[in-house]
């Protein structure tokens, strides 16, 4: 369980880095510990101002209330923040349709609904074993929502340098990619690669768009196989 990949309407290719057993947890922990602090907190406030109630009713919905922000809190976050908790940002993960697209209230809702077989029945465990059996990373809420939780860490790769590999019987496509230096190259790459990272297709999109018009040409290609191609030739011409 690493990546997936994805086609787009605009028939671009996106890879997904799926979120990891070990991060989706150390992010679960994370938001435990917020809404433990928050109970903390509240409890300490309450006994502070010595706030009491004979009422055992009373006293059950003033609870409730009170219990209320962290019983909401993950669909809250996820619909406001982009799919993140606070957990989940501090983890640089971020909930995502399987489409590429952002998910919508309902989505998030099933996600959230779901908790209560996926996390709160079974602590956890059919959440982990979803997640750990699943090709993207999904567990029940995921599967039922059609999201998928994935990584925005940044991985350093050997590709992110200037410089690619290209076979000794390449055959390049545009001369025309002489009229870019290295800096310019390496903006491209960094540009593509975060993008492709990142799932933004559009970026790939105005980036290919603006090469294009650069270059002067008018490929028949997939805009991704467009930039890919690009970069592969210039090293070509710059390696002779």
């Amino acid at each position: 369980m690493d990546n997936f990949q994805i086609e787009t309407a605009q028939n671009v290719s996106i890879y997904q880095n799926v979120a990891g057993i070990g991060d989706r947890l150390l992010a679960y922990l994370v938001d435990v510990l917020i809404m433990f602090t928050y109970w903390i907190i509240s409890l300490f406030l309450l006994a502070s101002f010595g706030i009491e109630s004979s009422d055992p009713g009373d006293l059950w919905t003033f609870y409730m209330v009170l219990g209320l922000p962290t019983f909401l809190y993950p669909l809250f976050f996820e619909t406001f923040w982009d799919g993140r908790t606070l957990g989940k940002s501090a983890m640089k993960l971020r909930v995502v349709k399987l489409d590429g697209s952002k998910p919508g209230f309902g989505s998030y809702f099933v996600r959230w609904i779901m908790r209560i077989v996926d996390i709160t029945m079974t602590s956890g465990g059919v959440a982990v074993v979803c997640i750990l059996m699943s090709d993207k990373g999904q567990r029940l809420g995921d599967i039922a929502a059609g999201t998928t939780v994935i990584s925005e860490k940044k991985r350093v790769r050997l590709s992110e340098n200037l410089l690619v590999q290209i076979p000794d019987n390449y055959v390049p496509t545009y001369p025309q990619v002489t009229v870019f230096n290295d800096q310019d190259l390496q903006t491209i790459k960094t540009l593509f690669t975060d993008a492709k990272r990142n799932s933004n297709h559009n970026v790939i999109v105005k980036l290919a768009e603006r090469l294009k018009q650069k270059m002067g040409v008018n490929p028949e290609e997939t805009n991704i196989q467009f930039v890919e191609r690009v970069i592969s030739d210039y090293n070509f011409y710059t390696q002779q």
